[in-house]
């Protein structure tokens, strides 16, 4: 495979499976590739569990976002964890052996929003999986500077979903939830780890919504009181808050009802995290929906590096939250159409690949 700006160099020896967008076009390829060699400040990683997500499939299907971000040939997936089998000579913190998972957006570490604690949105960002190679593969090359370790109760399974985890936590906890009303606008992996999240965190009720059954099941084992219909969410929110309204809508859908649902349900001064992206622009009526209301909105990209990090580690800790029921499908990196395919259908939470 031919490598990208900014990726690394590859040697011509040894070779391992990968998914492989090999050409742009619907599909991934199981391939065999070279084996990564590392630069000096980097680290190769046997990948032991990684996580399927939306942006997958985005890949996968080759939309419009992909054909417009992804430069095939690329090994996919951003989501992993495994152990470290090489490190660089100018790596010191982390050692052959080691259980790890990463950050998989890699920042130029230089820019103002680097240096001023906002390197989750730094606008030289280069994502593994999209960017430049990713997961899907037995081995992986990573900057040390990236890489995040595992306590050693810590699955591989759970440290493979890290990533999304991390979403669910910068979303949540970047709003104050000890003792709120909370309304999670979108069941799917990540609205349902927010749940579990503002459990442990103390909140008062938690109101989920989604179109699908089987989400809102799994959203009452994470924790939610009210797992309802849109429709239904109106009147279980007034019942929770005497009709005044959530203080926090967490919006993980980006469905274009459930914004303007979140702008209605959301109490005068209360705010609204959104993390749920539009496939397209929509109208929204800031007189009315926002700035009447008061609301604050914070948009959310990524995990903050590394404050989520250290939030999630000492959660899993704690004991008090579990994402392990979000876990709903296995999948060899042979099985990957079905991977897919269990995504699309809406009956999956969590898919994961086991490759080692």
């Amino acid at each position: 495979m031919a490598t990208h700006p900014h990726d690394y160099p590859i040697p011509s020896e040894a070779r391992v499976k990968a998914l492989v967008k090999a050409t742009a076009g619907p599909g991934f390829t199981l391939s065999d590739v070279p084996v990564p060699t590392i630069r000096d400040d980097e680290v190769l990683i046997r990948v032991r569990r990684a996580g399927v997500c939306g942006t997958d499939v985005h890949i996968y299907e080759w939309d419009a976002w992909a054909q417009g971000r992804v430069k095939p040939p690329i090994v996919v997936g951003h989501e992993f964890a495994g152990d470290v089998v090489e490190v660089g000579r100018l790596v010191t913190d982390v050692r052959v052996g080691d259980r790890v998972t990463a950050e998989g957006h890699i920042v130029d570490g230089r820019c103002l929003l680097c240096r001023t604690g906002n390197a989750h949105v730094c606008p030289h960002t280069k994502i593994i999986g999209v960017d430049r190679h990713g997961c899907f593969a037995e081995y992986i090359a990573m900057p040390a500077t990236n890489v995040w370790h595992l306590d050693d109760d810590v699955s591989f399974d759970i440290g493979g979903i890290h990533d999304p985890m991390g979403n669910a936590f910068h979303t949540a906890l970047t709003a104050e939830i000890p003792g709120a009303t909370v309304l999670v606008t979108g069941c799917g992996p990540i609205g349902l780890f927010a749940i579990g999240i503002c459990k442990a965190a103390g909140a008062s009720r938690i109101v989920a919504s989604d179109v699908n059954g089987r989400r809102l099941e799994l959203a009452r084992r994470m924790g939610a009181h009210d797992a309802v219909q849109p429709g239904d969410a109106a009147a279980a929110v007034r019942a929770a808050t005497g009709g005044l309204g959530v203080d926090v809508v967490l919006e993980m859908s980006g469905v274009p009802a459930a914004i303007h649902q979140a702008f209605d349900l959301v109490r005068v001064g209360g705010r609204v995290q959104m993390l749920g992206i539009p496939a397209k622009p929509m109208d929204v009526n800031f007189a009315t929906e926002v700035i009447f209301k008061g609301i604050t909105i914070y948009g959310v990209v990524g995990r903050r590096m590394y404050d989520t990090w250290i939030q999630m580690t000492r959660f899993l800790r704690s004991g008090m939250f579990d994402p392990t029921p979000v876990i709903t499908h296995r999948f060899p990196l042979e099985e990957a159409d079905a991977a897919i395919a269990a995504i699309k259908s809406g009956e999956a939470g969590k898919v994961i690949f086991e490759i080692a």
